[in-house]
């Protein structure tokens, strides 16, 4: 496959996978939020920052007032990292590999850009927020219904779902960051009952809220959640889920073209990483930490599947 079509299919996917996460993230500050009226606007700053554009988001606003964050983070086109922004540019990379695309595959991409363009028009109200959330959640998952229901499992296949996944495991980890990170607004908060609906809301941010019932007695235990978000390989938006989902898709490309370049031992060693550890070590040395190095060894992955396979050459 020309690296220029393995670039936009990875692309393509990534930034679809962008704008389910970009959703998922307004949806935990709103509701979070909500849970902290008094702090709202420090909740808001949070969600900013974890999604990574607050210098962006700095020169076009002083304050974090809920209304402008949901607008920058949803509709936005100076935001490359917008819901409409990202939909723009999977439907761009789309229409680039085409031809590698099944029809329902196109379709349902060009009806998840159509769709998602009409309710994000205007400024969405706080009212209104959760349908087009909805909306944005099950447009996304349309296209992947037709990727996984129609598309033939060769490098084209690999390649779409290692965008989907290299994304989602940067967007989980910076998700699971909110929390941990900046959420809790004392230590004195821990296992409070505000403690308990934050923690609950990450879930519902994952669409993990009923894998956890199933797995544990419902009460809201910090580390029983981090443990499912962060090392279930069950749990399909899970660190160990991805990167498992990324090191298999490597494996099959290494069997289709006979070689196996960089990326894929940085893929092993991410596998590797999450399998020494256990929920009580990345506890005991920090969540905070083990997040942000997962984060930032998710990126060098990303740009290094991009070199190996030549996206640009």
């Amino acid at each position: 496959m020309l690296g220029k079509t393995a670039g936009g299919l990875f692309w393509m996917f990534r930034f679809l996978e962008r704008s389910e996460n970009t959703a998922r993230l307004v949806d935990a500050g709103f509701r979070i939020a909500l849970t902290r009226s008094a702090a709202a606007e420090a909740e808001w700053a949070s969600v900013i920052g974890t999604a990574g554009v607050r210098k962006a988001y700095l020169a076009r606003y002083d304050d974090f007032r809920a209304g402008s964050v949901i607008d920058f983070l949803l509709r936005d086109p100076t935001n490359p990292s917008s819901v409409m922004s990202a939909i723009d540019s999977a439907r761009t990379n789309a229409r680039l590999v085409r031809t590698a695309l099944t029809r329902e595959v196109w379709e349902a991409t060009n009806e998840c850009w159509m769709t998602i363009k009409a309710v994000l028009k205007r400024p969405v109200a706080e009212n209104d927020l959760p349908d087009v959330l909805a909306t944005i959640r099950r447009q996304n998952a349309l296209v992947r219904g037709a990727l996984t229901g129609t598309m033939m499992r060769n490098d084209v296949y690999s390649f779409a779902h290692m965008g989907t996944f290299v994304e989602r495991a940067d967007n989980t980890a910076r998700i699971l960051d909110v929390k941990y990170y900046v959420l809790l607004p004392s230590v004195s908060f821990v296992g409070s009952s505000l403690d308990n609906v934050q923690w609950e809301t990450i879930l519902r941010s994952v669409s993990a809220q009923r894998a956890y019932r199933w797995m544990s007695d419902g009460t809201a235990n910090p580390k029983q959640i981090a443990n499912l978000i962060i090392l279930d390989p069950r749990m399909p938006r899970s660190l160990a889920y991805s990167v498992g989902q990324i090191c298999e898709h490597l494996d099959l490309l290494a069997e289709a073209y006979g070689e196996s370049p960089a990326c894929h031992d940085l893929a092993r060693a991410a596998v590797a990483r999450l399998a020494d550890h256990s929920i009580d070590s990345i506890f005991d040395t920090g969540l905070h930490q083990f997040l942000a190095d997962f984060i930032a060894c998710n990126t060098a992955l990303g740009l290094q599947i991009e070199q190996d396979y030549r996206f640009y050459g």
